[in-house]
């Protein structure tokens, strides 16, 4: 018994004084983890500051600096991992990775999806920072590519986070890719009015609004005889931003409607034709060799 005790008390004291040895080397490790994320803070801020004086793409240098970022705190990991355990070498650690690729592949895949996703987004650029976008059910301005989110900001003056994949297989619709937007403005006018001159009246009319293009030029096209009108579209080119495309289209509508006026050209209400019949007299769903229908005839 006294040995059994014996052994017992040996391997606590063993236990103990491994314990002991390697309290140095985990508060190494513990220095290490708070020394590498002012590292990584001060290195990104390096790398970002290099990426502007060395590439003209905005992206790039967001790239850069997250790349930087990363590989800093792989790298101050793998340090502390070494200090904290004297006897761990690279090759277990690689050996270690190696085996536990797949458990790590399937417990991290989406967040893996999201980085190279915002990766691929950043190197092809098919869109920018404050680039105004649309997917799916979401429209406003990018704001910034993460690790993991593309984060916009709608209209409204909300934030959307997007993970980094959905933006990347979604199709994406790029409202400022270039330097002018062209807006398709709808008129109608009664079927009387001479065509040559309301749409030289609608030409002049958008040719006098400020902040519309003169290149490309505005045009005026017949599209269609409505109900109770011949409609018209004014077709004009705008900056791209969506406060400035919708600014002038109030200004054009205004504008428009206010030398119709002058023209005495109207912008005709629907017509609708309403017959009253007394239902009593005339029923449709009576057979056609009822007496009362032989009656009614």
């Amino acid at each position: 018994m006294n040995q059994i005790l014996n052994t017992i008390f040996d391997s606590i004291n063993i236990i103990i004084a491994k314990s002991i040895k390697g309290i140095p080397g985990l508060m190494a490790a513990i220095i290490i983890i708070i020394l590498t994320r002012f590292a990584a803070e001060f290195i990104s801020q390096l790398a970002e500051k290099l990426g502007k004086n060395t590439l003209k793409s905005h992206s790039l240098q967001i790239l850069l600096a997250k790349i930087t970022y990363v590989f800093v705190w792989v790298f101050g990991i793998l340090f502390a991992a070494v200090l904290a355990f004297p006897g761990l070498r690279l090759g277990d650690i690689v050996a270690t990775l190696g085996l536990s690729s797949v458990a790590i592949g399937f417990a991290f895949q989406d967040i893996f999806k999201n980085f190279l996703a915002g990766i691929l987004l950043l190197i092809q650029e098919p869109f920018r920072i404050n680039d105004q976008i649309i997917v799916g059910e979401y429209e406003g301005t990018v704001e910034s590519i993460s690790i993991r989110t593309t984060q916009i900001r709608t209209y409204q003056g909300e934030r959307v986070l997007l993970p980094n994949s959905t933006v990347f297989t979604s199709a994406v619709q790029v409202r400022t890719a270039f330097n002018h937007r062209r807006t398709d403005l709808g008129v109608g006018v009664d079927y009387n009015t001479p065509l040559p001159k309301a749409k030289a009246i609608l030409l002049k009319t958008i040719y006098e609004i400020d902040d519309i293009l003169e290149t490309p030029e505005p045009e005026v096209d017949l599209v269609n005889f409505g109900d109770s009108s011949i409609d018209l579209i004014v077709r004009y080119w705008t900056a791209p931003s969506q406060v400035v495309v919708r600014r002038v289209q109030s200004e054009a509508i205004m504008a428009i409607k206010a030398a119709l006026d002058a023209a005495n050209i109207n912008i005709p209400y629907p017509v609708r034709t309403v017959y009253h019949y007394n239902q009593q007299e005339f029923n449709d769903y009576l057979p056609s060799n009822s007496k009362e229908y032989t009656n009614h005839r």
